[in-house]
């Protein structure tokens, strides 16, 4: 488990430094810190709560949440069943064996599998801090990175994992677009020693009355998760169907039931998933399946996409690093600034073309051109990579600026340039592009383009 740096611990104003910041402990962050860590990004989680801590949550893992899990961890399950009861308001519609006599769906507490994942991540390097309430999620103005303020003072990195929940701080900094939202009430019931052997190898799923709405019967050992859920709306009507569903199984009024409740989003299509260097995953996203609510396995893959995008926005942009505009990205790439395009492979950087001219144009006025002899705009077709830095430094010259694209000068040919109603006025550059286009392209009279020296800085040839 990897400490907090010297110098920074908690308290105070002092901001805290991570190459990935992931709010939220359960299973979306938990994978999300381990995705980080294990690429090398310094990572921190930031719960709110104590770890181990109780969840609602079914608890059932399908075939994607195991297949998802970290390689060699246990799986923890409290039972595994074989059977599946499917019922409609009580009455048996049908009775569901797995093959071969194998398991149909294995059975967990949300507390073990989130401290279990958790422990992963901080094997691979991850730092936890529980009872850390996150305040405020506020990213910089020039984009470079993301303040997280907490109770325990501000945090920073160049990249921010969102997976506090559907109620979190990061799907509100996000915009996330909700088309669904239901609610869930659970009970955990002791199992009496009566129906042990009824629930022995058994679950229960009953389509309820309400539109949408079904009941659960989980066996975990000693005890039974019972729980329903329905559209929010309907929230009076889901809790009368909890209390009558544990009357039908005799469940109602065995002491030591605890009931817990909370509130399930489904993302409305085209949600925002990032804004900036803030990714959600998880509740947080309001990814999970429609029709079931089921949202472990949505978590598990969802927080390891995240943390893997967060550990390379990170190893792009190292926290302490300056933005200069010298600093070139890729275009559309993870952590990339659009507008400037990487230097292609075995290209010259505009720099090399500059110092070309400065050696070999010995007494000549900034490089390379006779004296007397006036630069001309480039042919159609061939652009100038100027560079964004050296072109405003004293004592250089300022770069040519090239001619219009083939295919822009041919659009500004045929563009309408009549007035009147309907009619397109060209702004003041575009009226400098036509301008451009229909200047000869020479140096001097009578002399051709090709004497200009050396081109090394040109991104195409001259004829």
């Amino acid at each position: 488990m990897r400490a907090v740096p010297a110098g920074e611990q908690r308290g105070g104003d002092v901001t805290r430094d991570w190459d990935v910041i992931v709010v939220g402990g359960g299973p979306a962050g938990a994978t999300a810190a381990l995705a980080a860590a294990s690429a090398g990004a310094r990572t921190v989680v930031l719960e709110r709560a104590d770890v181990p801590r109780y969840k609602t949550c079914g608890g059932g893992l399908i075939g994607p949440s195991v297949a998802n899990l970290p390689p060699g961890m246990p799986l923890g399950a409290r039972q595994e069943v074989g059977r599946a009861l499917i019922t409609y308001r009580g009455r048996v519609g049908l009775r569901a064996v797995a093959r071969g006599g194998g398991r149909l769906l294995p059975l967990v507490d949300r507390a073990d599998l989130d401290a279990a994942l958790l422990s992963r991540a901080q094997r691979a390097g991850a730092v936890l801090l529980p009872h850390t309430t996150v305040r405020d999620v506020v990213s910089d103005p020039d984009g470079a990175g993301v303040r997280v303020d907490t109770d325990g003072g501000p945090h920073r990195a160049p990249a921010v994992v969102g997976a506090d929940g559907t109620a979190g701080r990061t799907g509100r900094h996000v915009g996330v677009e909700l088309a669904e939202v239901d609610v869930g009430l659970e009970a955990e019931v002791p199992l009496p020693p009566a129906q042990r052997r009824r629930w022995a190898d058994t679950l229960q799923l009953d389509w309820g009355p309400l539109p949408g709405s079904y009941a659960w019967v989980f066996p975990k050992g000693d005890r039974l998760t019972v729980g329903v859920i329905a559209d929010r709306a309907d929230g009076v009507a889901a809790r009368a169907y909890l209390t009558q569903f544990l009357g039908r199984l005799g469940l109602d009024g065995v002491p030591g039931t605890t009931t817990s409740g909370h509130l399930t989003r489904c993302r409305a299509p085209g949600s925002p998933l990032s804004r900036g260097r803030v990714l959600v995953a998880a509740d947080a996203a309001g990814l999970l399946e429609p029709w079931t609510r089921e949202g472990i396995s949505f978590a598990q893959r969802s927080g390891r996409l995240a943390g893997t995008a967060a550990a390379a926005m990170a190893a792009a942009h190292p926290p302490g690093r300056s933005r200069s505009c010298g600093d070139v990205r890729g275009r559309g790439g993870v952590g990339g600034r659009p507008g400037v395009r990487r230097r292609r492979r075995g290209h010259p950087h505009p720099r090399d073309g500059r110092r070309a001219r400065a050696a070999s144009g010995a007494g000549t006025p900034s490089g390379g051109l006779p004296r007397g002899v006036r630069a001309a705009r480039h042919p159609a077709g061939v652009r100038r990579r100027a560079d964004r830095c050296d072109r405003h430094r004293p004592g250089l010259r300022p770069p040519v600026r090239a001619g219009p694209h083939p295919a822009a000068a041919a659009h500004l040919r045929t563009s309408r340039t009549r007035t009147g109603r309907g009619a397109r006025v060209p702004g003041p550059r575009e009226r400098r592009q036509r301008s451009a286009a229909s200047r000869p392209r020479t140096l001097v009279a009578g002399t051709p383009a090709v004497a200009a020296g050396p081109t090394a800085c040109w991104s195409g040839r001259l004829p």
